[in-house]
């Protein structure tokens, strides 16, 4: 493929490049490129959020370029400093490992994981001696750092910054070294992190990597960025109903987004699609329920994506209950309980707070009949159909103890 056919998969979706001149001239000079893509494997699944670097890691992989699938197990240890006002809190060896597994099998759905190159950061993180630590310490200053906005804005506010966090990009920058990487790919909030690899790689007598960024894609609330603690996320590892009925639930503006940085369709089949949508020739639910059939069936399969729209339509546009609902049994010695009780028994949201704010916003049906008092008893003697918020259904049963 032409260059400047590459460049134009490359850069699409992308917020910067740096350089574009470098990269030519490393496609011109080697041909496969080492492309770099390092993930701290911090929580236990990822989102749609984590699959739009991947996505670009992948269009390099196609390109016919060796792909670096790095997971972090080291500096997942110490916790990247990236859009915190705090400093994270350390987490366990076996978390971490736990983590890595499904991390893998999860990427294996975007990556070809068998022309991918996948290491570990403990390799040779784990083995640097501390007088080799002092060595990449005095490649960079004191200043450098500090002109970090994260670390700017907690400074101003008078909060902590640890000298391990100091050493996060550095660790980071590291890994370049070691993968002699001709790019690295990663988020708007990781350029301080990626540019760092490619001073420390010049200051190791190395080429620098080219860095390229994209963008941070926006939950479904249209406003945070996609992230758990958020509540916002769309994970790929969730059942086909969930992640189609959270694809339907965004806005009309933002699927145009999400059809840009998440769809394998062209950007001329796009724009077509969306100029059709412009001019009433198709509405924009039915856009939607393309793009929501196509993430379901990459991430389960063809089958799965016509079955969760289907169950969609059965419940949404025709207000049926699901087909099949999930059986969630409660045992009690009581002839009835607080509602509240039984739902937070049947594990139905992560909190009693979150039963009660999903109450008292008309979020909750029992055997069809809405219920917003938080003080309301269910009986034990019978089962119970209830809707939890817009996708969550359960069938209630009691036993006796």
């Amino acid at each position: 493929m032409d260059i400047q056919h590459q460049l134009e998969i490359i850069k699409r979706g992308a917020v910067e490049l740096i350089t574009e001149d470098e990269l030519v001239d490393k496609i011109k000079r080697k041909k496969k490129l080492r492309i770099k893509l390092g993930v701290d494997p911090t929580t236990p699944d990822l989102h749609l959020g984590h699959t739009v670097v991947m996505q670009k890691l992948r269009q390099f992989q196609d390109l016919g370029h060796q792909v670096i699938f790095l997971i972090g197990d080291f500096t997942a240890r110490i916790g990247d400093p990236s859009g915190r006002d705090e400093t994270r809190p350390m987490i366990t060896e076996e978390v971490i490992r736990n983590n890595a597994k499904t991390y893998i099998a999860q990427a294996g759905k975007i990556i070809d994981m068998d022309r991918a190159e996948v290491r570990f950061n403990s390799e040779w993180l784990g083995r640097m001696s501390a007088l080799e630590l002092a060595a990449l310490g005095a490649k960079q200053t004191v200043a450098r750092m500090l002109e970090r906005d994260d670390f700017k804005k907690r400074m101003s506010e008078g909060r902590d910054i640890t000298i391990l966090e100091f050493y996060y990009p550095l660790l980071q920058a590291m890994d370049s070294v070691e993968l002699k990487a001709d790019v690295e790919l990663g988020g708007t909030d990781q350029i301080f992190n990626l540019l760092m690899g490619r001073t420390i790689q010049k200051r190791s007598e190395q080429e620098p990597q080219v860095v390229l960024t994209v963008p941070l894609l926006v939950g479904t609330d249209g406003v945070q960025k996609m992230s758990k603690s958020y509540g916002n996320y769309i994970g790929i590892s969730e059942q086909p109903q969930d992640i189609f009925g959270k694809v339907m639930s965004v806005s009309d503006d933002l699927m145009w987004t999400y059809y840009e940085l998440l769809s394998a369709m062209t950007l001329r089949e796009i724009a077509e699609l969306r100029r059709q949508v412009a001019q009433g020739k198709l509405h924009p639910k039915a856009a939607k329920e393309s793009l929501a059939m196509e993430l379901v069936a990459r991430f389960h399969s063809d089958a799965d994506s016509k079955k969760a729209k289907e169950n969609f339509d059965h419940i949404f546009v025709k207000r049926n209950l699901p087909e099949e609902i999930e059986e969630r049994m409660i045992d009690t010695n009581l002839g009835d309980i607080s509602l509240v009780q039984a739902l937070s028994l049947a594990d139905v949201a992560p909190s009693k707070s979150e039963i009660r704010r999903v109450m008292q916003q008309g979020g909750l049906t029992v055997n069809g009949e809405k219920v917003t008092d938080i003080h309301a008893k269910i009986e034990t003697s019978q089962s119970h159909d209830i809707k939890f918020g817009k996708r969550k259904f359960a069938r209630l049963r009691f036993r006796k103890v």
